[in-house]
């Protein structure tokens, strides 16, 4: 398995709709970012499924290292 290549160093603020499932791209090449758009195929890395609680913006990692995959938890401040 390969390493998760960093998107970009920041999150993207998405708007989710509540009772929406969503896949965001664990391996970040993803041409659809922070969506998975089936690039993990070569790369061994699934994308992580969500589904939306409630309808909201929120903050999906960007740099594929957060502990609280798939939401952004500031660690790319430290890349």
């Amino acid at each position: 398995m390969s390493e998760a290549k960093i998107a970009q160093k920041g999150p993207y603020a998405v708007n989710v709709e509540a009772g929406k499932t969503y896949h965001w791209c664990a391996c970040g090449r993803s041409k659809n970012q922070p969506f998975c758009d089936g690039s993990h195929v070569k790369v061994g890395i699934d994308p992580v499924a969500f589904s939306a609680e409630r309808t909201e913006t929120v903050y999906l990692c960007g740099c594929k290292r957060t502990g609280n995959k798939p939401f952004c938890d500031g660690t790319h401040s430290s890349l």
